[in-house]
């Protein structure tokens, strides 16, 4: 199995420039649902939080919590999710911060459409009738895709709007400074559909809400599902400039 090793990533980072390192740091971050079996040391992804503990916050409240998963532990979280899964066999979801499959307006619909085609059609060759495997690959998202390091973000509950803007920075310096140190992430919020039970089987207080899961590892890049790749609106379509002509 072929992986993507840190110094691959990290090392060609410190010739550069710290304004070419950072736009190469961002620019590579992509959402990885494919990983090696390669362990990530303790220490590197305490330095990976303890970096992101600096993105702002509201008035500085920092009301973020992360649980931090690996091995046996990682495993009790995707059995009972999946107990879960298979017992309700609907999503149960704490709150809701995206509508449903049915409930999104252009052009996010078809941009999601878009990204599900890439993901399930072009990388994984899976038509709409292929309903096991899709099911199969969807199921993935409770293993953390096989990485070996997990990671559940949660907030707390009052006042969950404004911790919720918080954690978004929080979470984007988390991919960030992962993928400065040659690893890669994905970002998950679908384990909020069965919320349940990761906060029994993590004991979570009720005064917090989880926000999302993160993978965290190095990516095999070798699987099918490494192939996708997602594109960005060009500027113009996502800003507005008010700007002075002399300026």
């Amino acid at each position: 199995m072929s992986s993507t090793a840190p110094e691959d990533v990290a090392r060609p980072l410190l010739a550069l420039p710290a304004i070419e390192a950072f736009d190469a740091i961002v620019r590579g971050r992509r959402s990885v649902r494919s990983y090696a079996d390669v362990q990530v040391p303790r220490r590197t992804v305490r330095d990976v939080l303890e970096l992101a503990a600096r993105a702002p916050s509201n008035s500085n409240v920092q009301p973020w919590h992360t649980y931090v998963l690996t091995g046996r532990h990682k495993r009790a979280l995707t059995d009972s999710v999946l107990r879960y899964y298979d017992t309700i066999g609907r999503t149960v979801r704490e709150f809701d911060y995206q509508p449903g499959p049915d409930g999104w307006e252009e052009p996010y619909k078809e941009r999601r459409e878009s990204f599900g085609e890439g993901l399930y059609g072009r990388a994984l060759g899976l038509s709409l009738a292929d309903v096991d495997d899709r099911e199969f690959y969807h199921r993935r998202n409770y293993d953390f895709f096989a990485a070996p390091v997990g990671l559940i973000v949660t907030v707390a509950r009052n006042p969950r709007l404004s911790a919720l803007i918080d954690a978004g920075a929080y979470i984007q310096t988390i991919l960030l400074s992962a993928r400065s140190r040659g690893l890669s992430t994905c970002a998950q919020a679908s384990f909020l559909d069965f919320h349940p039970a990761v906060r029994e089987c993590l004991a979570i207080p009720t005064h917090r809400t989880i926000v999302c899961g993160i993978s965290l590892g190095y990516e095999d890049a070798q699987h099918p599902i490494a192939s996708n790749a997602t594109t960005r609106e060009p500027v113009d379509r996502h800003v507005t400039f008010l700007w002075d002509d002399d300026d």
